[in-house]
């Protein structure tokens, strides 16, 4: 394990965070009063919960919040955000497949009629926020995979990749509110402030740099 890893896991702010956007997820969904279900559509409930907590947990773990990564090599944040992101990204890209998993061990509707249903019922406000939210995730990911090759300036892109996650977690969240099977008040809550939280967090860094790149002017 290298020094940069073992500062990163014994930092008191990696040990918080571990507790929010993990802990408190499991809590508010360990005492949630909700009807049984089979152990894979837990699992993948648990999966889905924490790889969204985990996006917006990046907002706080990242260059945006100078005081919990000064201890840290930049380079070394980058790598960690990239990550967490492309990680946690890749199975939110896969949630609604994962929504219609469970369909190929039940009896009735079958899995592509299933996820057929969930993309194209336009009339739910719910499942329109979900679809505009996949897409902005589509996009953050493909687009900082392919970063290097785009004919933009690394600063111009940076700021296009932080409007889209701003965008993402923003309509994710009220998605997650407006449809989530296990949003109830103790989890719209939490998440609504992460969301909020992350957003002013990024927002405030943002002007800090155009004050001071404005001074350098």
């Amino acid at each position: 394990m290298g020094l940069n890893m073992r500062v990163y896991i014994k930092s008191h702010y990696f040990i918080l965070s571990g507790l929010v956007f993990t802990g408190i997820p499991l809590l508010i969904w360990t005492l949630d009063d909700m009807a049984a279900r089979s152990l894979l559509k837990d699992a993948l409930s648990i999966l889905t919960l924490l790889a969204f907590c985990q996006m917006a947990g990046q907002f706080f773990w990242a260059r945006t919040n100078r005081g919990a990564v000064d201890n840290l090599k930049m380079s070394s944040v980058v790598k960690y955000h990239k990550i967490i992101g492309y990680t946690c990204g890749g199975l939110l890209l896969l949630h609604p497949v994962l929504l219609v998993v469970p369909r190929f061990f039940e009896a009735g509707i079958t899995p592509l009629a299933a996820f057929t249903t969930v993309v194209t019922t336009v009339t739910s406000q719910g499942v329109v926020l979900g679809i505009i939210a996949w897409s902005l995730l589509l996009v953050l990911v493909l687009t900082a995979l392919v970063r290097r090759t785009l004919p933009i300036t690394y600063r111009t892109w940076r700021g296009l990749h932080g409007m889209a996650a701003i965008g993402f977690i923003l309509i994710s969240t009220w998605h997650v509110i407006d449809l989530g099977r296990h949003a109830n008040i103790a989890f719209s809550v939490f998440i609504a402030i992460l969301a909020v939280g992350g957003v002013l967090l990024l927002g405030r860094h943002y002007n800090i740099e155009a004050i001071k790149n404005n001074g350098e002017a």
